[in-house]
């Protein structure tokens, strides 16, 4: 006969928890349903539920350790002497928080049941997310019938018990190697039967109708953000509680800003004069702020010779943190506007202006045409 420990495939000093893993999954690689009925596998699902069924019993484990075979059934093999557990009872024990009842685990008989949980999808907008908001929403949900309480039985009667299941809403069948327990058929695993239903929720015990609920956005949420309204989702069976309603927050694409976690960042186009001497010019900012007047607009001073891509940061004037009093910046990126439809004039002062300056005032210019000479040269060797 072959040694318990050489069968599950585990040292003799193993733990509790290494030999439970190994029997796990030797039981599911040989369980005869998974090999269509073969004997081979039938026979070594056999041998190994027997060697567990020893080394899993500190006692027998101890015998067998000091005597082997002989200690734990007399020098018979398969369990004769009573020594052996019942297959259902080793795969209740090591599978039954896997599997649950699918091999005879024990279920609670069907009583009252947490209604599911909903999903609502909302979208806000920026200035939502940005200072908070109360909004309103429309769910459709299930609710506790009010006329029969919940029960789905007419006014004045009751439920009455299953006799297929007994009331415990679950019965057992013979299949393959298991007797394997399965939700009654009869009452649907609630255990009980309505003869008269409800006329109002036809014996559902329940209605579907939309209900119109008032939603807190905090300030700071963003895109992707979830809120939990418990209790408000489907009500539960047979008088059971409700479940919970789960808002997923999407945040509109916004005309002027763009997030970036607690920052906001806006291009502002700067006029060329005003970039090259410098000065103050206007950008949106979001309600709230400090120093944000009713026009929503902040000022930003334009530092001299500013060119397009230089960004101004300001301070505090970004997004509020969800969790803490912590506030992002406003990231200001200047693009210069060179002006279009110049009179004659205009274009008079330009050509002196241009006249005028020399490499001083063009640097990024002078640089560049130094990097092109250089590379004319090597490639012409000119």
């Amino acid at each position: 006969m072959r040694d318990y420990y050489e069968i599950l495939g585990v040292t003799r000093g193993c733990d509790e928890a290494a030999l439970k893993s190994s029997f796990r999954k030797l039981a599911m690689e040989h369980h005869p349903d998974r090999n269509g009925g073969c004997e081979e596998a039938e026979g070594r699902f056999k041998e190994i539920n027997e060697a567990y069924s020893i080394l899993s019993d500190p006692q027998k484990r101890a015998r067998y350790d000091q005597f082997g075979h002989a200690g734990v059934n007399g020098g018979g093999g398969g369990g004769g002497n009573g020594q052996f557990h019942d297959v259902n009872d080793i795969f209740n024990e090591v599978f039954g928080d896997v599997f649950g009842d699918m091999f005879g685990g024990r279920r609670q008989r069907g009583g009252p049941a947490r209604g599911q949980d909903l999903r609502y999808d909302l979208e806000i907008t920026l200035e939502q997310a940005y200072a908070g908001s109360e909004v309103e929403i429309v769910v459709p949900a299930s609710i506790q019938c009010e006329a029969c309480e919940g029960s789905g039985a007419k006014p004045g009667t009751s439920p009455t018990v299953c006799g297929t299941c007994g009331g415990a809403g679950r019965v057992r069948a013979s299949q393959g190697f298991f007797s394997v327990e399965r939700a009654c058929p009869r009452c649907g695993g609630s255990g009980q039967l309505i003869l008269d239903p409800c006329v109002e929720c036809r014996g559902h015990g329940q209605l579907r109708k939309e209900r119109t609920l008032q939603v807190r956005i905090p300030a700071g949420v963003d895109d992707g953000a979830r809120i939990r309204l418990a209790g408000e989702g489907d009500a539960g069976a047979r008088g059971g509680p409700r479940g919970d309603l789960y808002i997923f927050l999407s945040v509109k694409p916004h005309e002027l800003f763009d997030r970036d976690g607690l920052d906001l960042l806006c291009t502002v186009p700067v006029p060329m004069t005003v970039a090259a001497l410098g000065g103050d010019i206007e950008a949106p900012c979001l309600l709230g702020g400090e120093n944000c007047d009713g026009n929503c607009k902040i000022e930003v001073k334009v530092p001299e010779g500013s060119q397009t891509g230089r960004t101004v940061r300001l301070k505090g004037r970004g997004m509020p943190s969800l969790r803490s009093r912590e506030r992002g910046d406003l990231i200001v990126e200047l693009f210069v506007e060179t002006p279009t439809r110049l009179s004659a004039r205009q274009k008079e002062l330009m050509r002196e202006l241009s006249d005028l300056c020399g490499e001083q005032q063009h640097p990024k210019s002078a640089s560049f045409i130094g990097k092109a000479k250089r590379f004319w040269e090597d490639v012409t060797g000119v």
